[in-house]
């Protein structure tokens, strides 16, 4: 009979790869230092697959479709980010089971036989799997293109994919990747929401996932904490198990957070007190206010930023001829005009996603930085 033999959260945060000199490095150590005690914690276990839920920063899927939850059940798992390349096994057997099993139980799950991934699953696979020869099975949660699957939904996802695990020979493992509170590619990226963190990890650490449960896709954005999403699904896999906080390193724009739930520990690993609910945060409520879904007008500049990110030849080209390439992507004179711009405000206040835009202006600074344009920030 199949069983859950550990069972954890990381941060997936693209500094840890890329050490940026703006970074406090010595959080960042403390997260690779966290992450190394759960791989420890593979090593006492011994699992025979590890499932990662993870995300998409629009770098697997993009707008002409997102799958709400999907699973990549190919043969190698293939993850790629700022240098670093990964090409792992995927535990074909399970993969296939909990597929058909929970579209059985009736959950529409989305499949991918072939796909890149990106940090959510490149940081785990360097620091937690770091090299282990155990198999794996990524897992999408969509957290960044509204509407967003509650947090209800996931946690029955999860309860759904242990009773196709229990009747399964393996040992699996399960790693929520993401969170917590950050707002890349918004005007509040310097501006987490610190308390609510620590509200939801005293929550998670007393047992009481079930608090999380009414929060909705809009509450999430607005706290910038979609990415809790995957948790919930490894919580609803778990069942009632007190989690132990590893480390939170509260960074100038993110909060870092590693959590071990199964192998099973006593204590706490944050200090008890008596917060307010929500930390003490009071919801707008007036809906999605960072990560919108995108409107069709704004597709094209979105599919440039896609393409211009992903194709190395064209944002060369296109830092030589911005005009003609513009053209060429089919953008309004008002959206080639923001591009130009190079900044993520601008793209942004033309209607391009927050994380596309982000990620695309990093990639196209850096191209326009080699052909020797001067660029002051993203």
């Amino acid at each position: 009979m199949g069983e859950i033999v550990w069972a954890s959260a990381s941060v997936h945060a693209p500094q840890l790869l890329t050490r940026p000199p703006q970074e406090d490095q010595a959080q960042l150590d403390a997260d690779i230092a966290a992450m190394a005690e759960l791989g420890d914690l593979l090593d006492e276990t011994a699992p025979d697959a590890l499932i990662v839920v993870g995300i998409d920063h629009l770098e697997t899927f993009f707008l002409s479709a997102v799958p709400t939850f999907a699973l990549v059940t190919g043969e190698r798992a293939t993850a790629s980010f700022a240098g670093h390349h990964y090409d792992i096994p995927i535990h074909q057997p399970l993969a296939r089971a909990l597929l058909e099993g929970l579209v059985e139980s009736g959950h529409d799950m989305a499949y991918a036989q072939e796909a890149l991934l990106g940090h959510a699953f490149a940081v785990p696979f360097e620091y937690i799997l770091a090299g282990r020869t155990i198999p794996v099975i990524p897992m999408f949660v969509n957290v960044y293109l509204p509407p967003l699957p509650t947090a209800q939904r996931c946690m029955d996802l999860g309860a759904a994919m242990a009773a196709v695990i229990a009747k399964r020979p393996e040992r699996v493992a399960i790693l929520a990747s993401g969170g917590m509170s950050h707002y890349p590619g918004t005007w509040k990226y310097y501006e987490p929401e610190y308390d609510f963190d620590h509200w939801v990890i005293q929550e998670i650490e007393e047992g009481r996932p079930e608090s999380l449960l009414e929060l909705s896709g809009e509450q999430l954005d607005e706290v910038g904490n979609g990415e809790l999403l995957p948790w919930m699904v490894m919580l609803g896999a778990i069942g009632a198990k007190r989690g132990k906080l590893l480390t939170y390193q509260p960074t100038s724009h993110h909060g870092h957070a590693v959590m071990r739930f199964i192998p099973e520990t006593d204590g706490r690993g944050q200090e008890h007190r008596d917060m307010p609910r929500f930390g003490g945060f009071e919801f707008k409520g007036q809906g999605y206010e960072f990560y919108k879904y995108p409107e069709p007008e704004s597709f094209p500049l979105n599919k440039a930023l896609f393409l211009l990110r992903t194709d190395d030849d064209l944002r060369a080209r296109w830092v030589r001829d911005m005009d003609g390439v513009s053209a060429e992507l089919g953008l309004s004179a008002e959206q080639a005009a923001a591009l130009k711009e190079m900044r993520t405000d601008a793209v942004t206040a033309v209607g391009a996603h927050g994380i596309l835009a982000i990620t695309s202006m990093l990639a196209i600074q850096v191209s326009a930085r080699e052909a020797g344009i001067v660029v002051d920030r993203v």
